[in-house]
């Protein structure tokens, strides 16, 4: 683990999503709660395939929830995931709910495949008033929203969060597996889940 941590380079990513904790909560939480979240997040436990669909990212990133725990850090329990939010007689699904143990709060995780939006932060924001309303136990501390995207431009994500009373950070994502090898090499390399068929098929 401490050898993972130093070739992430965790000691840069830690602290460094873009965020409005400092306004939205108090000082010793918002200095907690920057320090727990990260930027980027590394996924090296997907493989080497992208994602085609927010689900198939999702859906991965439960397949291997023990190592996407370990990506979040200390304090993160699994809740659920696409947990059902009924709103205005309509349905919506959050992709991932944790609570962090610390924190003493749910933490709502929204996957994005491409480049930040501003409209990403309105529908974040509403899902954490839902929770807070509806799912958080009076003693529960406000909700903090993690949007996790592929790409995104800080400026624009400071002025879409300016504003906004719930805490959210916004943070990269990224695959760092076989970084360090040519273009040319890693095409040509099977990808984890092809590994993995071909030892299931030899079962």
């Amino acid at each position: 683990m401490l050898v993972f941590q130093i070739e992430t380079r965790l000691h840069e990513r830690q602290g460094a999503s873009t965020h409005n904790f400092d306004v939205a909560l108090p000082p010793t939480d918002s200095d907690m709660a920057a320090q727990i979240f990260k930027d980027p997040y590394v996924f090296d436990f997907l493989g080497t395939a992208d994602p085609r669909r927010e689900a198939e990212l999702e859906q991965k990133l439960v397949d291997h929830i023990q190592k996407f725990l370990l990506e979040l850090g200390q304090g993160f329990a699994f809740v659920g995931r696409q947990v059902h939010l009924e709103l205005g007689e309509q349905d919506f699904y959050l992709d991932l709910l944790f609570y962090h143990l610390k924190l003493r709060c749910f933490v709502v995780v929204e996957l994005k495949l491409g480049e930040f939006l501003p409209e990403y932060i309105s529908k974040l924001n509403m899902y954490q008033n839902v929770v807070n309303d509806v799912l958080a136990h009076p003693d529960d501390k406000p909700s903090i929203g993690l949007l996790l995207v592929k790409s995104k431009n800080k400026t624009i994500v400071e002025y879409s969060l300016a504003g906004y009373t719930n805490p959210i950070g916004v943070a990269n994502w990224e695959r760092r597996i076989f970084e360090d090898l040519p273009e040319g090499l890693k095409a040509n390399l099977p990808s984890v889940e092809e590994i993995e068929k071909e030892f299931q098929d030899e079962d």
